[in-house]
């Protein structure tokens, strides 16, 4: 268990995890969508499946332009400034 003494030199043992702010081991191999650009960053990823800030803020002011409490037009100046495009197939069919 963590924080009990190794008996073989006397001290505490560490479980088996990187903290924030160590160092990587050096036989460091990233999984899952390595190599696709998905998923190096988190910001990119976020981005990747549109659930970053401006995603969310898009669809936010989608819904109040369908439900009419705000002009369409406010949605499509929100598109442009935040750089999305509409036309990007949806993440899970990529």
């Amino acid at each position: 268990m963590p924080g009990d003494r190794a008996a073989s030199c006397g001290g505490m043992m560490k479980p088996d995890v990187v903290f924030f702010g160590e160092n990587v081991p050096r036989r460091y191999r990233v999984l899952g969508t390595d190599g696709f650009g998905r998923s190096d960053y988190r910001k990119r990823l976020r981005d990747f499946f549109e659930v970053d800030r401006h995603w969310i803020a898009v669809a936010a002011l989608k819904t109040l332009a369908d439900e009419g409490t705000v002009k369409p037009t406010v949605v499509a100046e929100a598109i442009a400034r935040y750089g999305i495009d509409p036309e990007k197939p949806a993440p899970w069919t990529v």
